[in-house]
Order: structure tokens, then sequence, then C-alpha cells
């Protein structure tokens, strides 16, 4: 069985339809554990409301991210997971800790890839006029939202937009292709070609949505 520990900072909205879906559509995973940088964060009530173990490590207690990182390592690695899911966690990882995981680390960014890297991508896709954004599901590798993709969904832009909005229409597509993607790291059905992602057998990697 699949063991998965994912991250947040938040509310982890990303958390909460990865964990729905495992339970709805009786994944053979186990969700491990739930962490957060943030000892107040709203997502590790849910977590603990649906009988999964949560910890804390907060990162202000840490004097820099090396230090950090290392202890987080220690405390995401004595839950023995498979795979690292970041949904909403709110750092920069040092190389040393993308490394410690690589193959299996899964972070979700809210733009097209490679389109909008980094904060404000709603902003961003707005002031630069796209007629289309969404988001991105990929491997973390050192070079930021710059790792192989798995799945991208994609929503139309339309002109009375605001980022509020866009960021609404682009969520409720993360909340879709974020469980898929971990349901395909599951069935061992991800495989990485020069950077590229293969999903055996085949399956669109790509939804559109034309929701309003």
């Amino acid at each position: 069985m699949t063991s998965i520990v994912i991250l947040i900072s938040g509310r982890g909205s990303n958390m909460e339809a990865i964990v729905r879906a495992a339970q709805n559509e009786a994944w053979p995973a186990q969700i491990s554990a739930v962490i957060s940088n943030r000892p107040d964060a709203a997502g590790l009530d849910f977590a603990r409301s649906h009988g999964i173990p949560v910890a804390s490590l907060d990162h202000r207690q840490f004097p820099n991210r090396s230090a950090f990182d290392a202890e987080l390592v220690k405390l995401i690695d004595s839950y023995k997971p498979d795979l690292v899911v970041l949904a909403g966690f709110m750092r920069i990882l040092t190389g040393e800790f993308v490394n410690h995981y690589e193959g299996r680390l899964l972070n979700i960014h809210p733009s097209l890839l490679p389109l909008f890297p980094g904060l404000a991508t709603h902003e961003q896709a707005l002031e630069a006029g796209v007629k289309e954004h969404g988001a991105t599901v990929h491997f973390v590798t050192e070079a930021l939202d710059h790792g192989p993709m798995v799945i991208q969904a994609s929503v139309p832009v339309f002109s009375g937009d605001t980022a509020d909005t866009l960021a609404h229409r682009v969520l409720k597509q993360e909340h879709i292709i974020y469980p898929r993607a971990v349901r395909w790291f599951i069935d061992n059905r991800i495989s990485i070609d020069q950077n590229r992602v293969l999903i055996s057998p085949p399956e669109s990697q790509l939804l559109v949505s034309q929701d309003k």
C-alpha cells in the first residue's frame, strides 16, 4: 500500500480533495500524515477529523531554511512515505530536500507552466492578456516551478475577470487534476523520459474546462 505524506501551510483545499478522493474511491494507499509548517493551519483540523495523523514544524523556530528542511526531512521520513505531496505548502525548498525526494515529490502550481512561474500567477495572466489560464501538477526539481509536468487543466479567461474570479475557476480544476495525478502515481502509471511525463496506458494529460 502506497504511503503518502501531504504538506500544507493553511487550509489545504487540495489536501482535502485528495483525502476525499482516496476515501471515496478506496485507493490502495494510506495518507500517513498531514504536516504543516504552521501549527495553526486550518487543514490540520480537517485531517484530524478524518482520522489522519497530523504534525507541525514551525519554520519560525529555525535559524535558516536548511536547518528547517533537514528537520522536516526527518519528520516526513518517520512516516516512511512513497510519495510526498505539496498542497499549498508555502515554503521554498532547499536543493537537499528536493533531491532527497527526487521522483516522489509532487506540487501543483496555479498556471499553465512554463507560463507564469512564481507568485501572483492570476495577476500575471490578466496583465499578459492571455485567453487561457490554468493549473499544472508537476514533479518538483531544484528549478522553481519547472519540474516534469504530469497533468494540466485549462480554463478560459473572460473580459470581466479579476484575479479572484480567475483564481476561483482555476482552483475548481486543481481539485480535479491533483487527485488524478496522485492516483496515477499510486497505480504505477507514471514514467519520466527526458523531463517528459508519460502515462501508461495513455490518458489525456490536459483537462479543458469551459466553466464560467
